[in-house]
């Protein structure tokens, strides 16, 4: 029996583990059904370009999308420790005031607001160059700039601004419009992922137990109270009892399909799988929604960009670099810059985010380009109207559960989307980079009319990996856990992960789950 028992090894079950593990007096364990995070390209920051595809994830796709040709996408969830913190792109940003605001004011969130929320943003991050009122120096979470961008980085920056999109140095600063270069989760040449930054240093605590290899396959629920989990590891089957709480933190995805098949969850879709019914639920899977992106690709006109270090004597080189000097290509996160702004001025704060990437073909389903040397740009509408589900397949833990974003569901998410194709497209026409682009591979001068640019949306746009939703906060029928992150109905369970957001933010995910659980640890030790 331990006191705390933490489902899931990700982002935020590494914070949990730590800080709940500072009360020498209470015992913890936190199981991950992957494996420790020994890969040498998680530590690596370029081996983000690894990591959209292989063992370390579950190896998931989408149910066919209804708006998107039928088409089932990739969609990577990590499967290590770490979770999505060590196989992410380690973009450090947090999204605008106005999510957290909207949290509170809209979805009855009282608490989340950015006034209560911005002091765990501080608390977590250690910023190497940036502090005063809107930075952390001393956190776990290592964020810094990255050495030495690539010079077609600079050139999309440049591009932006051309357009008149204004520099920003400081993404968190409160201001979120223009281009800049993202700073990362990297320390000295590594990823920081949050088991680096939390868990690393605290494996040595005699009340934290972490064990991996475990996969969990329901919570035990007994009198409408959760007393703890039901796990197999190494082919036999174990109850674990939790004597104060079960804190579910398996992401966005695996956090609703384990209630599911804990029999939590919509009674109707519970009988139809043929899981028994333990507390009817109904929000349980619902309002499940994603950042959806389309790639645009060029040529470049010589080896400008990280493409040329798939050439062995390159990667050779860049090897020696790494590992006498820990900079060079492989310190690069690859995908260096970015910008916010705007499709629709009716919006208070940029609806619009953009990813570049100084390579092509770097992650999975995106292809490379003619001759080898490509870049990529990435957009997606940052606040997405859509909303889908996860559903589980069937009663057997080991069946892959039904993931719908279901997106382009709303004509407006259709609408910004191309708008974000369009912007990415006049930036490749600039000045600036049109010195190191020879041509725009895909959508290709053969995407004219808006027929073509919905077609070109609804056959190629995928997941940015920031899955939200499918536990949301709030106070209404359909919400799944209360302010306090405690599941409605059933007692000592509580879910921390993205999928307790009621609104994805407007940027990345990583840096918001880490603050969430940063506050979730602050309540849950208030309890003892």
């Amino acid at each position: 029996m331990f006191d705390y028992v933490i489902v899931g090894g990700g982002s935020a079950s590494c914070v949990l583990a730590a800080r709940l593990s500072e009360v020498e007096s209470a015992s913890v364990l936190l199981i991950e059904a992957g494996p420790r995070d020994t890969d040498r390209y998680i530590h690596m920051p370029v081996g983000f370009f690894k990591m959209t595809s292989g063992p370390l994830i579950w190896g998931y796709q989408s149910a066919p999308l209804r708006h998107a040709n039928d088409r089932r996408t990739v969609y990577p969830q990590a499967r290590v420790l770490g979770g999505g913190s060590s196989i992410n792109a380690e973009i450090y940003t947090r999204g605008c005031p106005e999510d957290y605001d909207g949290w509170a004011s809209t979805h009855g969130c009282d608490g989340w607001g950015w006034s209560d929320l911005k002091r765990y943003f501080l608390k977590s991050e250690g910023n190497s160059r940036l502090g005063g009122l809107e930075h952390g120096i001393d956190g776990p979470l290592a964020v810094s700039d990255l050495q030495s961008p690539n010079r077609v980085s600079l050139a999309y920056v440049q591009g932006c601004m051309e357009l008149g999109m204004p520099f920003n140095g400081d993404f968190n600063s409160g201001r979120q419009e223009g281009a800049g270069l993202y700073q990362t989760t990297i320390r000295d040449g590594r990823r920081c992922s949050a088991a680096v930054g939390y868990l690393k240093p605290v494996m040595s605590r005699p009340n934290l137990t972490v064990r991996t290899g475990v996969t969990v396959n329901r919570i035990i629920v007994e009198n409408g109270r959760a007393k703890g989990v039901e796990v197999v590891a190494g082919g036999l089957a174990e109850r674990i009892e939790a004597s104060s709480e079960v804190i579910v933190t398996a992401g966005a995805v695996g956090s609703p399909k384990l209630l599911l098949l804990s029999g939590i969850g919509p009674a109707p879709h519970l009988t139809d799988v043929g899981v028994p019914v333990v507390h009817d639920l109904p929000g349980v899977g619902e309002n499940f929604h994603d950042h959806f992106s389309t790639d645009v690709t060029w040529v470049l006109n010589g080896p400008h960009s990280y493409d040329k270090y798939k050439k062995a004597h390159w990667k050779i080189w860049a090897g020696m670099q790494y590992a006498m000097f820990r900079s060079g290509p492989v310190a690069s996160n690859i995908v260096e810059a970015g910008a916010f702004w705007w499709s629709d001025r009716s919006e208070k704060t940029p609806d619009l985010q953009f990813h570049f990437l100084a390579g092509a073909g770097v992650e999975e389903g995106v292809g490379t380009v003619p001759g080898g040397n490509g870049a990529t740009c990435n957009s997606y509408q940052v606040r997405p109207r859509s909303r889908g589900s996860v559903r589980l397949r069937s009663s057997n833990p080991a069946d892959e559960p039904l993931i719908d974003p279901n997106s382009f569901a709303e004509p407006y998410d259709l609408d910004r989307h191309i708008d974000g194709i369009k912007v990415t497209q006049e930036v490749g026409h600039t000045g600036a980079m049109r010195k190191f682009v020879s041509a725009e591979h895909f959508p290709g001068p053969l995407v004219k009319s808006r027929a073509d640019y919905e077609a070109c949306a609804r056959a190629h746009a995928r997941s940015s990996y920031h899955p939200v939703g499918a536990c949301r906060m709030g106070r209404d029928d359909m919400a799944v856990v209360d302010n306090s992150l405690r599941v409605h109905g059933i007692d000592h369970l509580r879910i921390c992960d993205s999928s307790i957001m009621p609104e994805v933010v407007s940027s990345n995910t990583n840096a918001p789950t880490i603050a969430i659980a940063e506050k979730a640890a602050d309540m849950i030790r208030a309890n003892r």
